[in-house]
């Protein structure tokens, strides 16, 4: 049996698949490596080129590979493009989704793990945010992700599939080991853009909204290690191959950094300066989103090992000086 891992070339895609070489599953990647590369897909597992909503495609994947779960994180995740662009989040995402959930029914799929967002939430205010607050997405990424949420809840009650969705506050860092890492140079995740500012990869680092009801005026968000989120989903699968029901969870640490506590961060891990412009919020941006993420360690047993927002940093920053000598 295997696990078919799609969008496994991107950033926390190829982090899983490391997770699950590591423990010697058999990984099939899909990914169709427009904004992920092949190169930072482990040799050990399999990488086929194309799209997780080719349901043909898929169908025979499941068949050759005798696949018995799928860990689908492909698919767009810009907000502020979300917004300006939004039948393209309703076809990558919810439709890609929706294509793939058919096929992994059809092919007698067990299990599925869906990489949601903390986006469903919407503003929900300061205080941490659990799994039962109000579902109120105010950006399509974030419309498009719950689709993808109610449809795998409908399909489990109608179909012998179980799933487990995880919501994801923002993911930073890179393998400790430095075998994989966030890779497209243009990503916009703060952490990123800090740390290619410190090393003159980028001419400043913008702060968007200084006026929001926070403690220094700037978004508060909560950071969390990627190779944390990946256990987090390795612990997911192994819940419900055991016989775990469907379950959807939080997965973050419970604190926020304000930008303006990461910028400082940066500054202080990398021992060089850089420049901040302070523009307006950005559409879609919420003050405050903090997980209560109590139920991903009950249930899962889930110890983060990486929850230090310097080891987040410098991971990031060992990362981007990888990158500066690959692409020399």
């Amino acid at each position: 049996m295997s696990v078919l891992v799609t969008g496994g070339a991107g950033y926390i895609g190829s982090h899983m698949v490391l997770r699950l070489c590591d423990a010697g599953q058999s990984v099939v990647v899909l990914d169709n490596l427009t904004t992920g590369f092949d190169w930072s897909v482990d040799a050990r597992a399999t990488l086929i080129e194309g799209n997780a909503g080719d349901m043909s495609l898929v169908g025979q994947i499941i068949s050759d590979h005798a696949i018995e779960a799928i860990v689908h994180f492909a698919g767009s995740i810009v907000v502020p493009e979300s917004v300006s662009d939004p039948l393209k989040y309703y076809a990558n995402n919810t439709a890609t989704s929706r294509n793939l959930i058919e096929a992994a029914v059809k092919g007698g799929v067990k299990h599925f793990i869906f990489s949601s967002t903390a986006a469903v939430y919407g503003m929900p205010g300061l205080e941490p945010v659990s799994e039962d607050n109000v579902l109120n997405p105010v950006s399509p990424y974030g419309r498009s992700k719950l689709m993808t949420e109610m449809m795998l809840a409908d399909v489990a009650a109608a179909y012998p599939i179980t799933y487990g969705v995880l919501r994801y506050f923002n993911v930073a860092g890179a393998d400790p080991r430095g075998r994989s890492g966030q890779s497209s140079p243009m990503a916009t995740h703060l952490i990123k853009v800090a740390a290619q500012a410190a090393l003159g990869q980028r001419e400043n680092v913008s702060i968007f909204g200084t006026d929001f009801p926070t403690p220094d005026g700037t978004g508060v968000r909560d950071y969390i290690h990627v190779t944390d989120l990946a256990e987090a989903h390795a612990l997911l699968l192994d819940y419900l191959k055991a016989g775990g029901a469907s379950t959807t969870m939080n997965c973050g640490y419970g604190r926020g950094y304000s930008v303006r506590e990461v910028i400082e961060t940066v500054r202080q891990v990398a021992g060089v300066d850089f420049n901040v412009v302070e523009g307006p919020r950005r559409a879609g941006d919420p003050a405050a989103i903090v997980a209560k993420a109590d139920k991903v360690r009950q249930v899962l047993g889930w110890d983060p090992a990486h929850a230090d927002l310097d080891e987040i940093v410098t991971a990031a920053l060992a990362w981007e000086r990888y990158l500066v000598t690959r692409n020399r």
